[in-house]
């Protein structure tokens, strides 16, 4: 196994290997490598042109990762994700072709242009590790991760995620336009490139990934900071303004992105600082408002930043590590 050192210092070779071409968004590179690293999928939303998708695919050159991209439209059936049987005549039997879902890193790009049902077909693939189709299951190769984009959902021609879906992604993040000197940078680099695609060195291969991952388990989180999570997950169940709370499952996501952001950081052990640095991006998409915080344009977001206000911070010196 890997020293959190040296899982630490591959992490930010990843991270500046990906900056080579998406300009100002480091807090956006580090959720997603934070989500892989946690064994996590991730939902990229924001507008279109923003470089979510270029996002995915750079992450997967620079981790060495089999990448396949899926375009959801309206008409994308469920099989033309997981795969399916084909009869051969000659023979006389059938034969399964695998999906793009088989493979290590898979782009499920505008996820919310296909309606619920073909977005139902990767719930077994995200939770489980496999697909199951005609009564036979197949395990998916590991590292599995699905990074997915979506338009913000009053964007025209969209179908809103259901909730057994959004609680599937560990992380939520949104990309935001860059400011005027990130746009000229962007453009800048286009002109020194001499063509649209970007093609990255390789840094990492998928079984340095799975070293990576398996050192988060040696990231310390005390009771206190444990106990932080549990008390800021508990909160969304009972605020005034939510349906439906965050459930267990958000704890554990809170739980893992904040070891990878220690670990980021350089530390053997979880902060409360580490919890908040993560708490929007891993619970707000899992909070059901109730109907009338729409018309307050009141979102997910809004609800978590006031919980992480009123919840009470345990001491810092009781989130350390004890020797």
């Amino acid at each position: 196994m890997d020293s959190l050192e040296d899982t630490r210092v591959r992490s930010l070779r990843v991270l500046d290997a990906v900056e080579k071409v998406i300009v100002g968004k480091r807090d956006v590179l580090q959720l997603i490598l934070m989500g892989i690293l946690a064994r996590g999928h991730i939902l990229l939303e924001d507008f279109p042109g923003l470089a979510k998708t270029l996002m995915a695919s750079s992450f997967a050159q620079v981790i060495g990762m089999d990448f396949n991209r899926i375009q959801f439209t309206p008409d994308l059936l469920p099989a033309d994700i997981t795969g399916a049987s084909i009869y051969h005549q000659r023979d006389g039997r059938f034969e399964f072709r695998p999906g793009p879902v088989f493979t290590n890193l898979l782009l499920g790009d505008e996820i919310n242009r296909a309606p619920p049902k073909t977005q139902a077909a990767l719930l077994e693939a995200m939770q489980e590790g496999q697909v199951s189709v005609e009564e036979i299951t197949r395990k998916l190769e590991q590292p599995f991760v699905v990074i997915a984009t979506q338009n913000p959902i009053e964007y025209e021609g969209t179908y809103p995620l259901p909730e057994a879906q959004l609680d599937r992604f560990m992380l939520r993040a949104s990309v935001g336009y860059p400011d005027r000197n990130e746009e000229w940078e962007i453009l800048r680099r286009r002109a020194q490139r001499n063509r649209d695609e970007v093609v990255l060195d390789k840094v990492i291969d998928s079984r340095q990934l799975l070293a990576m991952q398996s050192t988060l388990e040696q990231v310390h989180i005390s009771e206190s900071v444990g106990l932080y999570i549990v008390d800021i997950v508990a909160a969304t169940r009972s605020h005034p303004d939510v349906q439906v709370g965050s459930s267990p499952r958000g704890s554990l996501a809170l739980f893992k992105t904040a070891r990878a952001r220690a670990l980021l950081e350089g530390r053997d052990f979880v902060t409360p600082d580490d919890v908040k640095w993560v708490a929007e991006a891993a619970l707000a998409h899992r909070l059901s408002l109730r109907p009338e915080m729409w018309v307050r344009r009141v979102q997910g977001n809004d609800i978590v930043r006031s919980i992480l206000e009123r919840v009470p911070t345990p001491a810092a010196e009781n989130s350390r590590h004890a020797p």
